[in-house]
């Protein structure tokens, strides 16, 4: 063959191969050159994000300075165990953390909102700069913050339906049960529950028989000494079971017997409540001359003549004490054992109380920048007391936060690290507590005061530094507006000062930053000491 009719048949070989080639894949002329146009398009987009990718590496160390900062507080105690997260919700949590960390402020009101959550936690330097820069994109940003996360009712909004028709059965609907449609008063509420009997756990499986309770064939009298035990043990335990059944509520909210032995009792009631000094300021046994004058005249037997002992003197205290409690009853607290419990002002000793406080203090400007303003330093310390039966306390001021310093807020680890001895281990915080003493006001402490006036406050005095001693006038009080919150939860400053031993001078503190004090419950000192 020639070699013109070899080429003329190898080129319809290959017009026959084109032809099988599209017959089998249509538009493959098209799909040939979409890939030179997209790597051309991924250049070009290269191109573009670099600069971007650039940037976010330069922000990426700052922004991840910023949140070293931040102090993610726990809603839990101080001392419960920690809950490990499971997959799933580690998984959807950690997309979610990861969006709001990637999520920087733009308008002014989301720096308002970043420096509101920056103040929560506590990281006020972040705070204070994220307000001015939000101030200084618009003035008028906390209204939108108040309109957006606070918005005023509409006035013409309708009531909310009493009984919903989905509500569960347990409810009860006090729109039908009384005869005129009035909602009832809480009294009439819980007279209604006299008649419910505490019945068993329905069966499980529709024709066998149902589980055994035991306690609802209990009598009265053995359930109600049940439920003393358990209000000794722990009132808050006593007060959850009214939500078990009706049976219970009633109990919980009519049987006085219950909440009489709580009141006079020595676990949380008055019965542990001290109106005179019981102990020295560093714990030594109390001097009978300490106290000579206010204890005197305090208990109500006229002149004595001959000096009592300690165990006469301490009945005497006890006798007083009971007296008042029950004459406080009818006076201030309608004959109610349960509202005085919650209403008269007492020491709690299953915690301790705790003050943070903050305050600017102006800093230098330095010689080599030139800025608008001089810097400040935001400064945040505590104080710490707690209280115990025995009429002593522990005083403790320190930068030191709350989880490193309430686990060893204790008499052992303060007799310890005495003389700032063991200073390796972790309770060393302890090495600047001070003992102390406390007591609640008595009549004679305001003679032309009456007794309702004096009561809630409360002295405490601790050691000092060389020939002084500290003198702590608080009040309790409750916390919340309006009632709504803990009943005497927080310890608020009347006056502190320092007293001479040698020259028998006062002086007083000023306290323009201190703060006062709250309560906070810490399961490892169970009921306390």
């Amino acid at each position: 063959m020639s070699p013109s009719d070899i080429s003329a048949e190898l080129e319809s070989f290959r017009e026959q191969w084109r032809a099988e080639v599209r017959a089998k894949v249509p538009g493959s002329r098209s799909d040939v050159q979409r890939p030179a146009a997209s790597t051309s398009a991924s250049q070009r987009t290269l191109r573009t994000t670099e600069p971007s990718r650039k940037h976010e590496k330069e922000k990426k160390p700052l922004q991840q300075e910023e949140e070293d900062d931040d102090y993610v507080p726990q809603s839990r105690p101080f001392d419960e165990p920690e809950v490990e997260p499971t997959a799933e919700s580690s998984s959807s949590t950690g997309g979610e953390m990861d969006e709001l960390k990637g999520k920087e402020p733009v308008s002014a009101l989301d720096h308002y909102e970043k420096a509101v959550e920056k103040e929560v936690v506590g990281n006020l330097g972040d705070s204070l700069r994220l307000y001015r820069q939000a101030f200084r994109m618009d003035h008028r940003v906390d209204l939108k913050y108040k309109n957006k996360h606070f918005p005023a009712p509409p006035p013409g909004s309708k009531p909310v339906q009493e009984n919903p028709s989905n509500a569960p059965v347990t409810v009860p609907s006090t729109a039908h049960h009384s005869p005129d449609g009035r909602q009832p008063s809480m009294e009439e509420l819980i007279a209604s529950f006299a008649g419910f009997a505490i019945e068993a756990r329905p069966a499980e499986i529709e024709g066998t028989p149902q589980p055994p309770c035991p306690i609802a064939g209990l009598p009265d009298e053995i359930l109600i000494h049940i439920l003393r035990d358990v209000a000794i043990l722990d009132v808050g335990d006593f007060v959850r079971l009214a939500q078990v059944c009706r049976r219970l509520a009633y109990l919980v909210a009519t049987e006085d017997r219950i909440w009489q032995r709580v009141c006079l009792g020595t676990e949380v009631g008055f019965g542990a409540m001290h109106y005179h000094w019981q102990r020295g300021v560093s714990w030594e046994p109390l001097d009978p001359d300490d106290d000579g004058p206010v204890a005197l005249s305090s208990l109500s037997s006229g002149d004595l003549v001959l000096p009592l002992s300690a165990a006469e003197l301490a009945a005497r205290q006890r006798e007083e004490n009971e007296a008042n409690t029950l004459g406080f009853l009818d006076a201030l607290y309608s004959s109610s054992w349960q509202r005085m419990l919650r209403l008269r002002p007492r020491v709690r000793f299953n915690g301790c109380y705790i003050s943070t406080v903050n305050y600017i203090r102006s800093g230098q400007a330095s010689a080599n920048l030139v800025t608008w303003n001089s810097p400040v330093h935001i400064v945040t310390y505590y104080r710490y007391l707690r209280f115990f039966r025995d009429g002593t306390a522990v005083s403790l001021l320190t930068t030191a936060e709350p989880a490193d310093v309430v686990p060893h807020l204790t008499r052992d680890a303060l007799a310890l690290h005495a003389g700032g001895a063991m200073a390796h281990l972790p309770s060393a915080v302890m090495q600047s507590g001070l003992r102390g003493r406390w007591r609640l006001a008595c009549a004679a402490d305001a003679p032309e005061a009456s007794v309702s006036e004096v009561e809630g406050d409360v002295f405490v005095e601790t050691e000092g530094v060389g020939k002084y001693m500290y003198r702590l006038d608080l009040s309790l009080r409750s916390s919340g507006r309006g009632g709504g919150g803990p009943r005497n939860n927080k310890l608020v400053w009347r006056g502190f000062y320092s007293y001479d031993r040698l020259t028998d001078d006062w002086a007083e503190f000023r306290l323009r930053n201190d703060k006062p004090f709250f309560f906070s419950r810490v399961k490892s000192y169970g009921a306390g000491e």
